[in-house]
């Protein structure tokens, strides 16, 4: 998976870079076989002046066949804007995954007790029942 990093508004060093890459890489680690690309953009809306949710982190990734997919996050820090983006994008994909596993795999049937067993065996409980059912209204009579 190539992960780039771009910044506007924001002092871009190599150790920020590095930083944003392996948070962001740690939430995706799962996933590393079905991406060819995640680039990240960060951003502060308000430039260098004080505000609230100010700091943005926008990620875009690509699965493989499939189109691009993008997640933002705004918040106080930068910290917490990138975190948060990356929770969002690992949802994102896990929703994506699971909703590939549902094509490919049969639907899941809640199990029965009673399909454990053999039919006969079912069929003889159940007369079995009905048949000390009516033997004790008789008896009640």
């Amino acid at each position: 998976m190539q992960v780039q990093v771009n910044s506007k508004h924001i002092q871009g060093s190599v150790r920020l870079q590095e930083w944003v890459s392996a948070t962001v890489t740690d939430q995706l680690d799962h996933f590393d076989d079905h991406l060819t690309r995640v680039e990240i953009h960060l951003s502060d809306d308000n430039a260098h002046k004080a505000g609230s949710d100010d700091k943005r982190c926008q990620i875009e990734f690509r699965p493989k066949g499939h189109q691009a997919m993008s997640v933002t996050h705004k918040a106080e820090s930068l910290e917490q804007a990138v975190n948060g983006a990356a929770t969002k994008a690992r949802h994102a994909l896990e929703h994506l995954m699971g909703k590939l596993e549902a094509k490919i795999t049969p639907s899941k049937v809640l199990s029965d007790p009673l399909q454990d067993e053999e039919p006969k065996a079912v069929k003889d409980a159940l007369l079995q029942e009905e048949f000390l059912a009516k033997q004790h209204e008789l008896g009640n009579s």
